[in-house]
């Protein structure tokens, strides 16, 4: 029985043996096996010669008897199957006489750790083990990329499915891998939010940070402060006026329940104390003079502030962080600090010597912007880097106190960024980013100062000045968040560009199928 190397593993031998380095790019070119094409690549993907598994009428999911996490497992998986196939897909934590896909949490062994699986095709049974529910979903994903690409489509197809014989052993590199949607600059319907959550899934990222508040809107239903959500966040918010909408607490809690079905976590952001005119629109009492400002819809940043000096100021802050904290099952509550130019220094650094510690009380680990590093904050709090320089003084001090850092440089991560002079969607204030710049980037040497052992994840955030819809959020995200996602789940050893473009090639047929309104770059032979 032959194996062939996976991508992951083929990189790593060509960088052992440097004679083998020209023979492995050119493999890269074309994905010999699915195994090869797996986004984000795997640790180890060896397809076996032999028989094929056939998912036909009769397959059913065989789910370990006694397990609530592997039944949720493989719920999904069914529901990820009838659509596409048309057969009934049962779930049973029965012995099946026939063709099945096992879900066992148990015999992963210890390699692939909290989130990893291990998978198994042969020719009668898919088996994936895993020591979580969390490491079962990430085999289920790669499973469904094993699967013929029509297999996304919503339409039955008139034959069996067949997932080659192979075995994948799996485990991420940082266990914290996200992405951030912004609906404050626009509000984006809990509808299209799952929709996201469902395409980011895919690529075994486990974190949506929800940027819930801005200068151009507030999100999120506070009850202490009734007015926050209908006035700033009511029609006629958001960039240009036309991104008007909110989340009731209803909503936000559907929206939670919704992510952990797919082993995401929700991470709420509240932004203070700059961004927060929309707050200061509605509650005039939060300005110094206590007299409401005037919305905005424009795209400027760096002029609002709360109030530092006002008892009040405080008051809304633990209101708010109470409220979201006891809406929030998740461990984490960001709360901005970026771009506060209209805050000086000192005040910044007591306002977030006040409020850090409200975050804690409410039991909850703050993330913050990389500015929060200036407040000299706790090593429980953990800064989110995004600026374009490769030096940052603060952070590399905030480092070397014991902090963990968020690595999201916008001039490689961000989503938001135009691809190219003629992307009619984005900004470029960051530069353009294409696909290649989004994946040539190491995030445990990027910043002077942030090893490897002091990044706590990697995340791709997608701000919404310039979106609109659905179809706008899928052509900035896609194919760009696959590459951040690789970059988060996959050894640093195994990056490879002409590996990466080969494979995205594969999967924008799967796009295709599905119907991803993806950019089509010139980087990439589709």
């Amino acid at each position: 029985m032959a194996a062939v190397l996976g991508a992951a593993a083929l990189t790593m031998t060509a960088l052992a043996h440097p004679a083998m380095a020209e023979q492995a790019t050119t493999a890269a070119q074309q994905p010999a096996s699915r195994y090869e094409a797996l986004i984000p690549a795997p640790l180890e993907a060896d397809a076996h010669q032999g028989p094929a598994f056939e998912l036909g009428p009769h397959t059913v999911i065989r789910t370990q008897r006694g397990s609530d996490e592997a039944r949720q497992v493989g719920e999904y998986l069914a529901e990820q199957l009838r659509p596409a196939t048309g057969y009934p897909i049962k779930v049973t934590d029965r012995a099946a006489d026939g063709p099945s896909i096992a879900l066992l949490l148990r015999g992963a062994g210890t390699r692939v750790g909290d989130q990893g699986y291990r998978l198994d095709v042969n020719r009668n049974e898919i088996t994936i083990r895993a020591n979580t529910g969390d490491g079962l979903f990430a085999g289920v994903q790669t499973l469904r990329q094993l699967l013929p690409a029509e297999i996304a489509a919503d339409s039955p197809r008139a034959r069996e499915w067949s997932v080659p014989a192979g075995r994948v052993v799996d485990a991420p590199r940082f266990a914290y891998r996200a992405a951030m949607l912004d609906i404050a600059r626009h509000f984006h319907t809990p509808d299209e939010i799952k929709s996201y959550i469902d395409q980011i899934a895919h690529y075994k990222i486990n974190y949506l940070h929800l940027h819930l508040t801005d200068d151009q809107g507030w999100r999120i239903e506070i009850d202490s402060w009734p007015r926050l959500a209908p006035e700033g966040g009511g029609e006629g918010t958001g960039v240009d006026g036309v991104g008007g909408g909110y989340l009731t607490k209803e909503d936000y809690a559907d929206l939670v329940a919704y992510a952990e079905s797919r082993h995401i976590t929700i991470v709420p952001e509240i932004d203070m104390p700059g961004h927060t005119n929309a707050a200061l629109s509605v509650y005039g009492e939060l300005n110094c003079d206590g007299k409401p400002v005037p919305p905005r819809t424009d795209t400027e940043v760096g002029y609002s502030s709360l109030c530092i000096d006002l008892d009040i100021t405080y008051r809304f802050v633990e209101d708010v962080i109470r409220e979201i904290a006891e809406l929030t099952p998740g461990p984490y509550l960001h709360i901005g600090g970026d771009e506060a130019h209209a805050t000086p220094d000192e005040d910044y650094r007591a306002f977030m010597q006040r409020v850090l510690p409200l975050v804690e009380k409410y039991g909850k680990r703050a993330f913050g912007w990389t500015e929060v590093t200036k407040a000299e904050p706790p090593t429980s709090v953990v800064p989110q880097f995004w600026h374009t320089n490769r030096e940052n003084a603060s952070l590399a001090e905030a480092v070397a106190r014991g902090n963990k850092v968020i690595m999201s440089p916008a001039n490689k991560a961000y989503l938001d960024m135009k691809y190219d002079e003629n992307t009619q969607l984005g900004l470029t204030w960051a530069g353009y980013i294409e696909v290649k710049d989004a994946y040539e980037w190491d995030p445990g040497s990027h910043v002077s100062g942030v090893g490897e052992d002091a990044v706590f994840g990697v995340e791709a955030p997608l701000w919404s000045e310039t979106l609109r819809s659905l179809d706008d959020i899928e052509f900035m995200a896609f194919p760009r968040l696959p590459a951040i996602a690789e970059l988060g789940w996959s050894p640093a050893e195994s990056h490879d560009w002409e590996s990466f473009r080969a494979r995205l090639a594969e999967e924008g047929k799967r796009w295709e199928a599905e119907g991803v309104n993806f950019y089509r770059s010139p980087q990439i032979d589709w």
